[in-house]
């Protein structure tokens, strides 16, 4: 199986959803203006390409310096466990060196899935939920 990575491609909106769709993501999938939206926000875009379709992305805010945020770490149903997150994982911390954390949210069901790929659980983080 060929997979290709990219930093210079952002995925359209349409292929975000269908990603996130299948693999269960919850964002705003409803929405795609704000799935655009969401993607002209971030600054470090690594996408998974199979056969000329989105197979994963890893989208993230960061000054480049000190800290990145990990908003989205997304694998399609059928490749997971073929390890496109950990390369795209990988692939981030490689772009951004050793002066950069990384950290991140998980949903529930990946909870035990990070510590596997270098991530350690933090006690001090703190979080203000959005209202929408």
């Amino acid at each position: 199986m060929e997979i290709t990575y990219k930093f210079d491609v952002t995925p359209t909106s349409e292929q975000v959803i269908e990603l996130y769709k299948n693999c269960g993501l919850p964002r705003p999938v409803d929405d795609p203006d704000r799935i655009k939206r969401i993607y002209q926000g971030s600054n470090l875009i690594v996408t998974a390409w199979h056969n000329h379709e989105l197979a994963g992305v890893a989208r993230c805010i960061t000054d480049g310096a000190w800290s990145c945020y990990l908003a989205d770490l997304a694998v399609t149903t059928t490749l997971k466990k073929s390890g496109i997150g950990k390369k795209l994982i990988e692939l981030t911390q490689q772009h951004l060196g050793d002066e950069v954390m990384i950290l991140l949210l998980s949903v529930p069901d990946a909870m035990e899935y990070y510590p596997k790929v270098g991530f350690k659980t933090v006690d001090n983080a703190f979080m203000m939920a959005r209202k929408k």
